[in-house]
């Protein structure tokens, strides 16, 4: 069985002292014997000092983001295997505002997971589509081609070692939610696909849901056959919130 995996993107959100009461929270209410993954993924600057406040605890530390490249003059720009020297485990690529606001292509994207796994880390590909694209009945088209430009150049063994996540961007900080049936359904499409070219990678891969996930609707997301966790945003900034939807992944 798939352990469930619950990851909180703190966005550009967090100060030493906030972050500090963050984790101190988290601490106090994690039972590393619960049977869920937990990953908190704060801000660039704040990493080798979460990673020092998580030593020892079993809670995970991820990065939001990272470049394409290796090293070079890239100013600005934070290769996979900086992050993995400060204790990142995994690395979120493709996120709907990656996308929006900064304009990553799909194939940026791609190379940003590529990247990721070179580091010896795991990505977490963020897929989904917009409010008009779902209204315009487009959310399988978009899904597809999101997946697929990963699988065209990393191959489906890569997603041995893989996350993905699904975030329908209209439901991404606006306090809409997709139903769970809705979720399950896209979910159900991405193991397909992977399952198209590996069944046994389909069967571990875990598939996160994001999208205004908060306590109250966990625990109905969370029991979809085909959803195996959370990518966690403005409920991952509290701490009891926070704990209540890892409590909902081991009910």
């Amino acid at each position: 069985m798939r352990t469930s995996l619950i990851a909180g993107n703190w966005k550009m959100h967090g100060s030493r002292d906030a972050n500090s009461r963050l984790i101190g929270g988290l601490l106090d209410g994690y039972d590393v014997r619960g049977g869920c993954d937990i990953l908190v993924c704060p801000p660039f600057p704040y990493l080798a000092e979460v990673a020092r406040l998580l030593n020892g605890s079993g809670i995970l530390m991820g990065a939001q983001n990272c470049s394409t490249e290796e090293s070079g003059a890239y100013t600005g720009e934070v290769a996979a295997s900086m992050l993995g020297e400060t204790g990142c485990k995994y690395v979120i690529v493709g996120h709907s505002e990656r996308r929006e606001i900064f304009g990553e292509t799909d194939s940026t994207v791609a190379r940003k997971f590529v990247a990721v796994q070179q580091a010896q880390l795991e990505p977490i590909l963020c897929v989904g589509e917009t409010l008009a694209q779902r209204d315009a009945d487009e959310t399988r088209l978009v899904i597809e081609r999101q997946v697929n430009a990963v699988l065209d150049v990393a191959g489906v063994a890569a997603f041995a070692r893989a996350v993905i996540a699904y975030e329908p961007v209209w439901a991404i900080g606006t306090g809409k939610t997709a139903s769970p049936e809705q979720a399950q359904a896209v979910h159900a499409l991405i193991r397909g696909m992977i399952a198209a070219k590996d069944d046994k990678i389909a069967g571990s891969i875990r598939l996160l849901y994001g999208g205004s996930v908060k306590a109250a609707n966990a625990a109905q997301l969370l029991a979809m056959p085909d959803i195996d966790g959370g990518l966690i945003g403005g409920a991952s900034l509290q701490a009891e919130e926070f704990l209540r939807i890892c409590a909902a992944a081991k009910a």
